[in-house]
C-alpha cells in the first residue's frame, strides 16, 4: 500500500516537469554519465567444482570458507543522469543504470562477485534514480528513487554500482548548524548490499539480512527514520539517527566527533554507539534474537605534508544478531573495518572486538594530484564460544591486511586498486583483488 502511494505521488508530481521546462528558460538541463569497468577476484581455496578422493566430481566443499567459492570476472557498468531546470525551487532527476559482462565470464566463478543477481547472473538494466525535490536554503522535500547516503542506509558507491532506494523524506534547518530529518525507506536495489535480488527494487524487509521466515512475517514493510545532525563547522559534530524497521528491528545510531585543526596537523576524535533491537513480529518470534549494542572509538589525523593515519576500535556487544544486521542496506560506519572484508568470513562477531591501524599518503606535487595510497591492518578478536567454522572448530582471531591505490578527481578518469588478505583460524587463507576504474563526464 505504501509503495503504491509513493508511486502515485511520484507520478503526480512528475507532471510539474512540463511547466519547469517552459518557464525556467534561464537554466538548461544538466547531464552526467559514469562509465565504469572492473576486474574482481576472490580466492577462498574453494573452487566451484572439485574432485573427491575417489574421482567423483561433486560441488564445492560446503564446509570450506563458509561455503564461499573462488570467484572472478570482468564487468562494465554505465550510469546516465539528467537533472531538470529548477522552477519555483523544484527540480527533477533521473538516472538510468546497467551492468554487463559482455558474455566473457564463467558463471561458475561468479558466486561472490555480487555484480549480477546471484542466481540469474545475467546483465541487467534499471531506473536507478527518479525523484522530484523541493529545495530551499532551509528546507528539502524529496520523493522517488535516490542514491542516498546516511550512516546505516547508504548508497555505498565505491564498488561496481551504487545502492538506490525508493523513499520520501523531509529536511529542515533549525539553525545554521542544525538539521532535522524525517522520512521513510520503502524499497531498495543494490546487489552488493541487498539481501534480495539487488538488480530490482524490493521491499526493505526483503532486502534485509534476516532469515526468510522473518522476511515473510515482516510482509514487505519499510523503514521509518528520523535524525538530528549538528555541525558547528569548527570543532563539534553530532549525529543522532533512528531507523525503525517495521516488524524487523530498530537501529539507534549516535556519533560525536571533535575536529582539531592547525597549520601542520588536523585530527578527528570520534565516539560511536549503535543499538540494534528486534521489534514487532521479529521480537515476538522465539527463535530469532536481535539485541545488542556496539561501541567504538577512533582517532584519525592528517599532516600538511600529505601523510595521514586512521585508528579505530569497535566492541560488537554481548547480545545476539550481528549476522542479521551488520552491513545491511549498505551502511558501514564502523570504525574498525577492513578494506574489502568485514564481517562475513568469521562464524560470529558476538562478544568480538576489532581494531584498525592505517597509514596513507596523498600525492600533491609534480603534477600528481588526487592520488591516495594506503595500507590498513585490521584484527578481529573473536569469541570461540560463538565464532566457529561449519565443522565446529573454534575461531579466536581474524587478521586482515589491505592495500589501496586510489585516483579520484571530480570528473575525468578515475581508478581504485584494492587488495586484501584474510587469515582466520581453521579456514584457508583468503584474498581479494579489485581493479575498478572509469570515466565521469
Amino acid at each position: 500500500m505504501r509503495s503504491n502511494l509513493l508511486r502515485a505521488s511520484f507520478v503526480s508530481l512528475s507532471l510539474l516537469l512540463v511547466p519547469m521546462g517552459i518557464y525556467a528558460k534561464e537554466k538548461s538541463w544538466d547531464a552526467t554519465a559514469d562509465i565504469r569497468g572492473g576486474y574482481l577476484r576472490y580466492d577462498y581455496d574453494n573452487a566451484p567444482l572439485y574432485i573427491d578422493s575417489d574421482g567423483t566430481i561433486i560441488g564445492e566443499n560446503p564446509l570450506n570458507s563458509r561455503g564461499h567459492t573462488d570467484s572472478k570476472g570482468i564487468y562494465a557498468t554505465a550510469k546516465f543522469s539528467a537533472i531538470s531546470p529548477t522552477y519555483q525551487d523544484v527540480h527533477f532527476k533521473f538516472t538510468l543504470a546497467g551492468a554487463t559482462d559482455f558474455g566473457l565470464n564463467d558463471e561458475k566463478y561468479e558466486g561472490r562477485n555480487f555484480v549480477f543477481d546471484p542466481s540469474e547472473r545475467k546483465s541487467f538494466f534499471l531506473l536507478q534514480e527518479a525523484y522530484l525535490v523541493y529545495e530551499t536554503k532551509k528546507q528539502k522535500l524529496l520523493i522517488g528513487r535516490e542514491e542516498l547516503t546516511t550512516p546505516m542506509i547508504d548508497k555505498d558507491d565505491w564498488y561496481m554500482l551504487a545502492n538506490s532506494f525508493e523513499l520520501a523524506y523531509f529536511q529542515t534547518k533549525m539553525r545554521s548548524d542544525t538539521v532535522l530529518w524525517g522520512g521513510y525507506f520503502s524499497k531498495m536495489a543494490g546487489v552488493w548490499d541487498s539481501g534480495a535480488n539487488g538488480t530490482e527494487f524490493h521491499a526493505m524487509s526483503d532486502a534485509s539480512f534476516v532469515s526468510q521466515e522473518d522476511k515473510v512475517r515482516a510482509d514487505k514493510s519499510g523503514i521509518y527514520f528520523a535524525a538530528l545532525e549538528y555541525d558547528d563547522k569548527k570543532h563539534h559534530k553530532l549525529q543522532l539517527w533512528n531507523y525503525y524497521g517495521v516488524d524487523l528491528y530498530n537501529t539507534l545510531f549516535m556519533q560525536y566527533d571533535y575536529l582539531g585543526k592547525n597549520t601542520a596537523f588536523d585530527y578527528d576524535f570520534g565516539l560511536q554507539y549503535i543499538n540494534f533491537t528486534g521489534v514487532g513480529a521479529l521480537a515476538d518470534h522465539e527463535t530469532t534474537t536481535i539485541d545488542y549494542s556496539l561501541y567504538a572509538i577512533k582517532f584519525d589525523g592528517s599532516f600538511a605534508n600529505g601523510f595521514s593515519f586512521a585508528t579505530g576500535y569497535t566492541d560488537y556487544g554481548s547480545g545476539d544478531g550481528q549476522g542479521a544486521t551488520l552491513g545491511a542496506f549498505g551502511g558501514y560506519p564502523y570504525f574498525a573495518n577492513g578494506m574489502i572484508f568485514h564481517f562475513f568470513e568469521a562464524g560470529s562477531l558476538r562478544n568480538a572486538t576489532s581494531y584498525k591501524g592505517q597509514l596513507a599518503y596523498s600525492f600533491n606535487f609534480a603534477g600528481l594530484k588526487n592520488i591516495w595510497a594506503g595500507y590498513r591492518y585490521t584484527c578481529y578478536n573473536l569469541d570461540p564460544n560463538y565464532s566457529r567454522t561449519l565443522e565446529n572448530e573454534p575461531q579466536s582471531k581474524m587478521v586482515l591486511n589491505g592495500l589501496q591505490l586510489d585516483y579520484s578527481p571530480e570528473k575525468s578518469y578515475y581508478f581504485t586498486i584494492t587488495y586484501e588478505g584474510v587469515k582466520l583460524d581453521y579456514e584457508p587463507d583468503t584474498y581479494a583483488l579489485r581493479l575498478i576504474g572509469g570515466y565521469r563526464f
